[in-house]
């Protein structure tokens, strides 16, 4: 049977799930088979397996860092977020249904079963398992029906490191204040503290550190820097949304739903130089760019109506009139066709029907049961700018409960396209051929964008991340904790 070590965080967003790519990725190095696990996510932003089943983005980062396919029993339980108080719960990569907060709450304990027998499956199968938990284990509101962070460490038995914060402030009393709120025994599996996102010279924390050291009876397991790695988000308070916004070379204009999902979709353009990839949410923000995204979202009506209510339709379909191409992925595909309709009241937005934006001629109905699938093949043939993607091989994932009929991989009606593909730019060639098509439209040098080799670009940045997370940690005393030295 494998073994585990943990990681906590003071919060969400503290950057547990790097730190967790990062020790999966320095145990491959180190030759051991690791695996990643998080009992229960809560994201938009999912893949879809080989097998057809959906599972959290971070798991599947986590899994590449690891050299391994990613599978869905590295995250039995997946929320995404419906509405305000509702999700929809998919157990095992399959939806089983939507449920409001307090009812998932109250019935969290069923999906232990399924939690446990996917972790055990995995450690049957590798050395080590890198444990993710969720948010902070001080949530004393939820620690009674705990699935995920000191609950999930008594039933698989972990030794937790705990992860602050110290970019956004008062990192000590994150860490001192967790450890306090916890009940003796799980202060007991801490075996160690994390300062993440650190800027500056380690020897100004000193002092700190030993007094956390004292006030928490553990070790500083290390003081991990702010990392600079090109590495997928999936949480919605991602850096993407708050980057620099200045226009450049290229300037693409994400629509910023607000219910995004899959934004991971718009990574390949992210990383050429002179590209700028701009989430937008409001029409003042659009400017004249180049290419407009109207990306996925977990609720296509709502988002919809926003779009509507926010001034952005008018300024997207005045766009499209001029000849700025137009994408819409997933949830954005179908706010781009004639309708959609929801009889069944899948979605919960309580709209039966709505009119789309009718710059595709496509008609959406939503059903009950999701299609997940991986895809892949070539595209048709494709008209306007972007006809060279004509005949290029493609491959991603779909994830939706929208039905528009027997469609091609991408439709296209003069500047305005649509694909329900997720991943849809990820193989060799194709944002390489959109962008060609943008800078010959606008006579700009393609070579000033900077190409790059996509996979030995992320190969570059898993290392670059083990490197920093190598050089942070007290990496003796990780093996000790492994070992249950300590």
């Amino acid at each position: 049977m494998a073994k585990n070590i943990m990681i906590q965080g003071t919060m969400s967003n503290a950057g547990k799930s790097l730190i967790c790519a990062g020790l999966c990725r320095i145990f491959r190095q180190d030759g051991y088979r690791v695996a990643p696990f998080k009992s229960q996510n809560m994201a938009l932003n999912s893949f879809i397996t080989k097998d057809g089943f959906e599972m959290g983005r971070a798991q599947v980062v986590q899994a590449e860092a690891a050299g391994k396919e990613p599978d869905v029993r590295m995250n039995p339980i997946l929320l995404k977020p419906t509405t305000d108080v509702g999700s929809q719960i998919i157990v095992n990569g399959k939806p089983i249904g939507n449920m409001r907060a307090m009812e998932y709450f109250r019935r969290k304990h069923e999906f232990i079963p399924a939690i446990m027998e996917a972790y055990n499956s995995l450690a049957a199968e590798n050395d080590i398992i890198v444990i993710e938990g969720a948010g902070s284990p001080a949530e004393i509101n939820l620690k009674s029906e705990d699935i995920v962070n000191m609950g999930l460490a008594k039933l698989v038995d972990a030794p937790v490191l705990l992860v602050g914060d110290i970019d956004r402030g008062g990192v000590f009393a994150q860490l001192y204040g967790t450890v306090a709120l916890l009940e003796e025994d799980e202060r007991a599996r801490i075996k160690g503290t994390v300062i993440n996102k650190f800027r500056g010279d380690k020897r100004i924390l000193e002092p700190g550190l030993e007094m956390l050291e004292k006030l928490c009876g553990v070790p500083v397991a290390g003081v991990v820097p702010y990392l600079h790695v090109d590495i997928d988000d999936e949480d919605s308070l991602s850096e993407r949304f708050s980057r620099d916004t200045a226009a450049k070379l290229i300037d693409i204009a994400v629509v910023r739903l607000p219910r995004i999902s899959n934004f991971t979709d718009l990574a390949p353009f992210e990383r050429y130089e002179n590209v700028s990839v701009r989430y937008i949410a409001k029409p003042s923000e659009l400017g004249e760019p180049d290419l407009i995204v109207i990306p996925g979202t977990k609720s296509t009506i709502s988002d919809l109506v926003w779009l509507r209510e926010s001034g952005l339709e008018a300024r997207i379909k005045q766009a499209a009139s001029r000849g700025t191409p137009i994408f819409g992925i997933c949830g954005g595909y179908q706010m781009l066709g004639t309708s959609v309709a929801d009889p069944a009241g899948v979605e919960a937005s309580g709209i039966k029907e709505i009119a789309g934006m009718g710059l595709l001629t496509v008609s959406t109905v939503f059903e009950g049961e999701k299609v997940q699938r991986q895809t892949s093949g070539v595209f048709p043939e494709i008209t306007g700018l972007f006809a060279p993607l004509s005949g290029l091989a493609y491959e991603g994932y779909e994830i939706h409960m929208g039905r528009s009929g027997k469609l091609p991989a991408v439709i296209s009606n003069g500047s305005v396209y649509g694909s329900y593909v997720h991943g849809i730019f990820d193989a060799p060639g194709i944002a390489e051929t959109i962008l060609r098509a943008l800078c010959e439209k606008k006579s700009a040098d393609f070579s000033s964008l900077e190409s790059f080799d996509p996979k030995a670009y992320k190969e570059a940045q898993y290392d670059k991340l083990a490197a920093a997370v190598r050089e942070g940690l007290d990496m003796d005393l990780i093996y000790r904790i492994l070992n249950r030295e300590v």
